[in-house]
């Protein structure tokens, strides 16, 4: 199960909430970051600057959404190593055309197979770290049909992709026809307000999923409170009401280290190094 994060803190909660992993999801970091759509306007600066926000913030590995790689294959390279030198665990590479749309939206276009193929193999051979994942996601539901999502599944592991992300599936069936057509762990994407089935964890684990993202959860409680909290304070002029709806001073503390930095700050000051 991987929780996407929008920034640090948000990281650190799903640390601490006992998740495994997390997803830095170029959808969240447009809205959340931006206040932008998620049609490829973030650049591949501003994604590996959240990136190393995210990753100093946290020990657990992070997969981060490279939307279409920010280019042609030359490009790939480039991107690859950028997120990995920002501390990606896992990069995603999808096989929309620019401008990219959410990959439940309608109005999309891809490149060839080929093309893509093009820049997985630019991407595998760029990493440095051989155990760097790259994920190759494609759009291909929603546009030219499933069956053309297996073929194209199916040539991204070819490549050398580590793991594909069928995106848009509509059924139960539609997920369980993928993993037993295409080899290799399989990416599930849960988000909200879909195409597809919000299906449980345990569901999809035993259909054959080996990763699951929720990429847009904490964005859209956090933004659906923020929208709460405004309403009520501008209708009654105080933030009394929502108290019990906030984290205290104390919690929001301790996600921080915030006595953690006091007691260093102590004993540097009285002059141990070694706090």
């Amino acid at each position: 199960m991987v929780p996407g994060a929008f920034n640090a803190l948000v990281a650190k909660m799903i640390e601490r909430a006992g998740f495994e992993c997390l997803y830095v999801s170029g959808a969240a970091l447009s809205a959340g970051t931006l206040a932008l759509p998620d049609v490829g306007l973030l650049t591949l600066d501003e994604v590996a600057e959240q990136t190393r926000q995210i990753t100093a913030s946290v020990a657990l590995p992070a997969v981060v959404d490279a939307d279409t790689g920010f280019g042609e294959a030359v490009n790939v390279e480039r991107t690859v190593r950028t997120l990995e030198s920002a501390g990606a665990a896992a990069i995603q590479l999808e096989d929309q055309r620019l401008p990219k749309r959410c990959g439940h939206l309608s109005g999309k276009d891809l490149v060839s197979a080929d093309e893509m193929v093009m820049k997985i193999r630019a991407a595998v051979a760029a990493r440095r770290d051989p155990d760097l994942v790259i994920i190759a996601r494609t759009d291909a539901r929603g546009v030219t049909g499933l069956d053309d999502a297996i073929s194209r599944a199916r040539e991204y592991r070819d490549a050398g992709a580590d793991a594909v992300f069928p995106e848009a599936l509509e059924t139960v069936q539609e997920f369980s026809k993928v993993r037993g057509a295409v080899d290799g762990p399989l990416v599930a994407n849960m988000t909200e307000f879909g195409k597809s089935p919000l299906l449980p964890f345990d569901e999809l684990e035993i259909i054959g999923y080996s990763v699951v993202l929720y990429p847009v959860t904490m964005l859209r409680l956090a933004m659906k409170a923020v929208q709460d909290g405004l309403g009520e304070i501008r209708a009654t002029g105080t933030q009394r009401n929502l108290l019990n709806r906030m984290l205290t001073r104390q919690e929001l503390y301790d996600i921080l280290g915030y006595e953690n930095y006091q007691q260093r700050d102590r004993a540097y000051f009285q002059g141990d190094t070694n706090p």
